[in-house]
């Protein structure tokens, strides 16, 4: 059987010292293999956001071991994890983080820019990610003149410019209505599905975690797994083709 892509081995993250300190995580253990797409579900405060940021290599766990492709996490340089985040993953979150006076095109090419790529062909990458989004023709636009859920779909877009194997998503309709919410989780797996890339979803929405090939439940920074019972399929018709 192929390396997982990621596999945290009974990893551990504490916050503050002494009477202050807070312990988000106690020791989850997970695999994740390349092309699916796992829920990490949990209420607020549970852990789950802790956890999506460990395996996504913004923070580094306290406690036990984290392996990339099999490679211990501790053991790569700077230049590795920085390149890893840029290149090979991909980032939704619930705050779009976008420039606002800043055009959509220039924030969609941004980790292109952070990763040296000549500006013609960022240019011609960032257009293509969001002619595959539907937002061409708001490359012009600044971002602050868009609607929530063209945001999104600009964030989309700004984490798929690199091509990347995993795209880790963290509440990612939590700011949108239903509708577009809606539109925003079909494009999600439809990438997943048709193009094969890894998809990780925090989120505290059941109905979310249920598409997902398989759901991780965090309760008080461990995994409960009196709630998850037995692997939930993800809901067939999934598609790109509509748009918020």
């Amino acid at each position: 059987m192929s390396v997982p892509v990621l596999s945290a081995q009974n990893i551990g993250k504490s916050y503050g010292s002494g009477t202050n300190r807070f312990n988000a995580l106690k020791g989850v253990s997970l695999e994740i293999r390349a092309g699916e797409s796992v829920a990490i579900v949990g209420k607020s405060g549970s852990g789950k956001s802790t956890l999506m940021h460990l395996l996504a290599l913004l923070d580094d766990p306290d406690t036990g071991t984290l392996l990339v492709e099999g490679t211990d996490a501790r053991t790569l340089k700077g230049t590795e994890v920085n390149r890893l985040r840029n290149q090979d993953f991909g980032f939704v979150f619930q705050q779009f983080f976008l420039t606002a006076n800043a055009t959509v095109l220039d924030n969609v090419v941004l980790p292109l820019k952070i990763a040296g790529v000549p500006p013609r062909e960022r240019k011609a990458r960032g257009m293509a990610a969001l002619e595959q989004l539907e937002l061409a023709d708001k490359a012009k636009n600044k971002a602050i003149t868009l609607s929530g859920g063209q945001k999104q779909r600009a964030v989309i877009a700004r984490a798929l410019v690199n091509n990347p194997k995993v795209i880790f998503a963290d509440e990612p309709t939590g700011n949108l209505d239903t509708a577009t919410g809606a539109v925003v989780e079909d494009i999600l797996f439809a990438l997943n599905k048709d193009k094969g890339i890894t998809l990780i979803i925090v989120t505290h929405d059941i109905e979310l975690a249920a598409r997902c090939d398989r759901q991780i439940f965090i309760r008080d920074g461990r995994e409960d797994t009196t709630e998850s019972g037995a692997p939930r399929k993800r809901h067939a018709g999934a598609h790109a083709g509509a748009h918020a």
